[in-house]
């Protein structure tokens, strides 16, 4: 949830409030259960680790001073090392489309590219259980071990390949409106 924070405030300085309604926008359904104080919790944590500034503004007559969350160079830094990052297995898969959500909306990377980059790290990986399998002698303990993660890399790629789906869709449905528009 950090990293994702730090992503949506890649693309400009915003209220708590804002960033919650930006998650819960970008993980559809599953962002309803997000408890409402996440955001402020996660937010005083990422201030305390020096990757966010907090800045009062003004704001509406009955909230006069309201806190603005910008990014400091080392947030920077660290949003960077999140989206250059790939790796599994990912306990969440909603981590990783919180990942390509604020890469689109504050246009640090391109969704696509991500998962391009996703996808070469699980084939790599499948490559090299694939070839664990086999070297393991028969009968030994660890094949059904090995299968299942040759399933789970499996899986796990079909679910990237239904993500550069979408994402492909989403630029395709930009450059139209560009074009028309």
């Amino acid at each position: 949830m950090q990293d994702a924070v730090l992503a949506m405030l890649a693309k400009e300085p915003s209220h708590g409030y804002h960033l919650r309604a930006r998650l819960r926008q970008s993980l559809g359904p599953l962002g309803e259960s997000m408890n409402p104080g996440q955001i402020y919790v996660t937010l005083t944590r990422l201030e305390k680790a020096g990757l966010v500034v907090c800045e009062r503004a003004d704001g509406l007559p009955e909230r006069p001073e309201r806190k603005v969350y910008a990014l400091t160079p080392a947030g920077q830094q660290r949003v960077a090392a999140w989206l250059a990052e790939v790796g599994w297995p990912k306990p969440d898969l909603a981590e990783f489309h919180l990942k390509l959500a604020a890469a689109a909306a504050a246009r640090l990377a391109d969704p696509v590219e991500l998962v391009a980059a996703q996808r070469r790290e699980l084939l790599r990986r499948l490559r090299e259980v694939q070839q664990a399998m086999l070297a393991e002698p028969e009968g030994s303990g660890a094949g059904p071990l090995l299968e299942g993660v040759v399933l789970r890399l499996r899986a796990d790629l079909r679910w990237l390949d239904a993500c550069e789906r979408a994402w492909s869709r989403a630029d395709d449905e930009k450059a139209d409106e560009v074009e028309g528009g």
